[in-house]
């Protein structure tokens, strides 16, 4: 009898580290865990599925474009919350300066954008044009050729208006340059949220 208690003893005891070395094998070793991604988000960070709340609404991030030019990048983010769409544009330079934008529907440019351009009774200066690389990830609408043409303007007030031409496509967004802290970020699941 006491044979059987001290085989079931021992039955026991390897049933219980077996289970103890398969949990173990199952959770990510040191390096794998290292490297999985962050769960803050910053106005650089940002990922698809990512929540962006602002002005009352939460915003999905559906897509993201690098822009590069002359080894300098920066961001633009198209957010969606329903049938609204927004871009939030970021770079730094001397400091990060984040845009509010939206497409300007009652605006049309043909040809070349001037140097001053009059909507909803401000005038925009235009601040800087050049020719950048892009990538996209995601849903980024009319925003497909590899090369883009811009044209930046501001006005007074952080009144800012945007032109870029995607092989003769021209997308025209006004907005105003917001400070980073007025953005709650969330991460999301990498997922996108609608459908195109």
């Amino acid at each position: 009898m006491l044979t059987w208690v001290w085989i079931g003893i021992v039955a026991i005891a390897i049933v219980g580290t077996a289970i103890v070395l398969s949990r173990r094998n199952a959770l990510p070793s040191g390096k794998e865990r290292a490297t999985l991604p962050s769960l803050r988000r910053t106005v650089f960070t940002l990922q698809i599925g990512d929540i962006v709340q602002y002005d009352g609404a939460d915003w999905v991030v559906e897509g993201r474009l690098t822009f590069e030019e002359a080894g300098y990048s920066w961001l633009e983010y198209m957010l969606q919350d329903g049938d609204r769409v927004r871009w939030l544009s970021v770079e730094e330079d001397d400091r990060v300066e984040v845009c509010w934008m939206e497409t300007a529907a009652n605006l049309d440019i043909s040809g070349k954008p001037p140097a001053k351009i009059s909507h909803n009774g401000i005038t925009y200066q235009q601040s800087e044009q050049g020719v950048a690389k892009m990538q996209r990830i995601g849903t980024t609408m009319n925003k497909q050729a590899q090369i883009c043409r811009y044209f930046e303007y501001e006005a007074a007030n952080d009144q800012v208006l945007s032109v870029e031409d995607w092989n003769g496509d021209l997308e025209i967004s006004v907005g105003q340059r917001i400070r980073p802290s007025s953005l709650t970020l969330l991460p999301g699941d990498g997922q996108r949220v609608y459908d195109d």
